[in-house]
């Protein structure tokens, strides 16, 4: 069994197990961790856990925010400025652009299909990278998790700390439910 594949039967033993209700927000989030080098493999087999989620009677939402900074960027006013002086860019991706990143999830958190009963995936995560921290856009929309979170992380997960794209430790301790390769360290 391919490492995929793997972490796609863990995640099915994980969603089948009866869910807690009365959980808050951040403890409705499930983060896959892989390594990054499986970017492609694992966008290439998510119908594995579409059909985890659903064999075990759940709903399925996918949101990919991969083009998140790029449609950002395009309806942002003085783009063509901010080009020019990328530094000038620096306050208003800590402001506007988390806001606008949140505001895609929320959508898809809040759908009507999303409901207590269904997962919301989200791919893509890596594309905030050098813009902004997944915790961030996470802070703003963990109220809105009815149902599960689901996001797909390329990274590490180790001391119950996660690291995008394997970079430096930023001590975000985030209270969602590992799933990775190997005990609790995925390298």
């Amino acid at each position: 069994m391919g490492r995929i594949e793997e972490l796609a039967a863990r995640y099915r033993a994980h969603i089948g197990a009866p869910w807690q209700r009365n959980l808050a927000g951040d403890q409705k989030a499930i983060f896959v961790v892989y390594p990054k080098t499986d970017e492609r493999k694992l966008r290439a087999r998510l119908e594995l856990f579409e059909m985890a989620t659903t064999s075990t009677g759940h709903g399925w939402r996918l949101l990919d925010i991969s083009n998140s900074f790029a449609r950002w960027m395009a309806d942002t006013d003085y783009r063509e400025a901010y080009f020019e002086d990328p530094e000038a860019l620096a306050m208003k991706l800590r402001s506007d652009f988390v806001q606008y990143a949140a505001g895609r999830l929320r959508e898809a958190l809040t759908d009507e299909g999303a409901d207590e009963n269904a997962v919301v995936a989200v791919q893509g995560v890596a594309c905030l990278f050098g813009f902004t921290r997944v915790s961030l856009v996470l802070k703003e929309v963990v109220k809105d998790i009815r149902g599960r979170l689901v996001v797909f992380f390329p990274g590490e997960y180790e001391e119950n700390e996660y690291r995008l794209l394997a970079a430096r430790r930023d001590g975000w301790n985030y209270l969602a439910v590992p799933i990775t390769l190997h005990n609790g360290v995925n390298d």
